[in-house]
């Protein structure tokens, strides 16, 4: 039985990124968080989107091979967003990532307010702390 939380295997401490910041910004948070993509929020720390690695390399070569110009977030996020939230079973999200092309999930409180990221490297590490504690690695 695993008795870990969402709040244990999540990490609170993710790139900050809003609709209206460049492309090229919201990549500099990600490459800085070492994180494949991150929550879209308000000012109010909402979740509106999503924006991944993908998108952001896309619009980056855009602009540096093509001088194209600067995109923002809102331009390329994707806005149908799957999240969890404090409550959810751990061992579901792991179940769920294994079906689900998402690599990382925002973890939301009831007022859709960002608390973190939830990506597969989580689920694995707490999976391997498990297996420590039961002596099987």
């Amino acid at each position: 039985m695993i008795s870990a939380t969402i709040a244990e295997c999540m990490s609170s401490d993710f790139a900050k990124i809003h609709a209206d910041m460049p492309v090229a910004e919201a990549s500099a948070k990600l490459i800085k968080k070492a994180l494949l993509g991150g929550p879209v929020t308000n000012y109010e720390g909402k979740l509106i989107g999503w924006i991944s690695e993908q998108e952001c390399l896309q619009i980056t070569l855009q602009v540096v091979y093509h001088n194209t110009r600067v995109a923002i977030v809102q331009d390329v996020m994707r806005t149908d967003v799957i999240s969890v939230n404090l409550d959810s079973d751990p061992l579901e999200v792991a179940q769920q990532m294994l079906q689900a092309k998402p690599k990382s999930y925002p973890v939301i409180d009831s007022s859709g307010k960002v608390l973190g990221v939830l990506t597969r490297r989580h689920m694995l590490n707490m999976l391997d702390q498990k297996l420590q504690e039961l002596g099987q690695r």
